[in-house]
């Protein structure tokens, strides 16, 4: 078969699986391969982002950044913002039924999604980006259509679907509408006429539910292209908000960079695989300096080089002790808090600890540092906030802000 072209390898960087997968087929409609080397004309790339909350972490980069490599490669890059879909929210993997967002949930938080994938996808090139809103479809679907969709699945078929099976198993609840949701994501493939769609491994059942659906429209059936869900930062689970382990696309260049510097060793080369374009070749042999290299790079992408290399010494002065001198610290205003105030409620309303009860654990902990020296007393009365002006407080080994007037 012919080899892929240095200017595509981009494309197929981390991926876990294309489907269908026929690699001695030279036919195009059976092979990626093939079909990005003989098309005549850009291909549809789909990718689907239902704004069910306001920030992006960089496990949902992933594909993000996979749908910018089929950009630089010539290729149309379809965003769709799930405005509809977000409102039932995709089932896959969930334990329970989740809670339907309102209409202006989901227009804030769609918002915000564009504002942070501005960094990974070229807006600018004329013809290489599409933004749709399947809200523009979904919502004009009558019954018969709907019926027409519904007629193409079987009960049993759905009920194979990750999660579904587990809780109609464990006599969990399992509603109808839910079983719109991968009808629904895979209508927008017809709808927008897509060659390839990006996904987690989590995704396969959507994606597949698409081409079926494109098929039964007279339509192409697109192509899979997989991508592994990355594991958070505490190296045991996926990525995400709720666990604490993530790292998002906003967080400012200190937070970010403390918290990739301390990425387990047997998630560097994933990492950089999957959220940069450094050469794998080139890595460090020390592992403490990959670390380090990954949190330069990647912080780099998202904030510039300039922020990185300062967050990268605020990180070291912080590690010793010098903390008041470090700059790129966040700041906190005490100008929110009342005086004299104690300890933990100082700490807590930093927002550096989720509660004052939290911050109470912390500090008893030994965990909360003020300018380098461990805080022992969760009740200790600071009379006032000058003490306290431009010195550093410091919450475990990741979370940092400076107190400022």
């Amino acid at each position: 078969m012919t080899a892929l072209p240095a200017s595509l390898q981009g494309i197929y960087r981390g991926v876990s699986e294309v489907f269908p997968h026929q690699p001695e087929s030279e036919d195009p409609d059976l092979n990626l391969t093939e079909r990005l080397l003989s098309c005549d004309r850009p291909l549809r790339i789909k990718l689907g982002i239902d704004p069910t909350g306001a920030e992006i972490h960089l496990g949902h980069s992933i594909p993000v950044r996979k749908l910018r490599a089929f950009q630089d490669a010539g290729h149309t890059a379809v965003l769709i913002i799930g405005d509809f879909t977000a409102r039932i929210g995709d089932p896959t993997g969930k334990s329970e039924v989740r809670r339907q967002l309102t209409a202006a949930e989901v227009k804030a938080n769609a918002q915000t999604y564009l504002d942070q994938v501005r960094s990974i996808l070229d807006f600018e090139t004329p013809g290489r980006l599409e933004i749709r809103y399947n809200s523009e479809w979904l919502s004009d679907l009558d019954l018969g259509k709907i019926l027409e969709l519904l007629g193409t699945m079987t009960v049993g078929q759905m009920l194979a679907k990750e999660g579904f099976s587990e809780r109609y198993a464990k006599g969990n609840p399992v509603f109808l509408h839910e079983f719109l949701y991968p009808l629904m994501q895979g209508y927008d493939s017809v709808a927008v006429q897509s060659d390839v769609e990006l996904g987690g491994t989590d995704q396969k059942f959507n994606i597949a539910v698409g081409r079926d659906l494109q098929r039964h429209f007279g339509l192409s059936p697109q192509f899979g292209l997989l991508m592994p869900l990355l594991l958070g930062t505490d190296g045991h689970q996926k990525m995400s908000k709720s666990l604490g382990n993530y790292v998002g696309l906003q967080e400012d260049p200190l937070s970010m960079y403390s918290k990739l510097e301390k990425v387990p060793d047997t998630l560097i080369r994933d990492y950089f695989e999957l959220l940069t374009n450094f050469d794998l070749e080139a890595l460090p042999d020390n592992p403490r300096d990959c670390q380090k290299q990954l949190a330069l790079t990647v912080t780099q992408q998202y904030h510039g080089l300039d922020a990185a290399e300062r967050a990268q010494q605020a990180a070291i002065a912080l590690v010793q002790g010098t903390g008041a001198a470090a700059t790129g610290v966040p700041e906190f205003s005490l100008g929110a808090v009342t005086f004299p105030a104690k300890a933990f409620y100082l700490v807590g309303a930093t927002g550096l600890c989720a509660s004052s009860s939290e911050a109470r654990r912390q500090i008893q902990g030994g965990a909360v540092k003020l300018d380098g020296q461990k805080l022992t007393d969760p009740n200790q009365v600071f009379d006032t906030s000058a003490p306290l002006v431009d010195k550093v407080m410091q919450v475990g080994k990741k979370r940092f802000t400076r107190l400022v007037p």
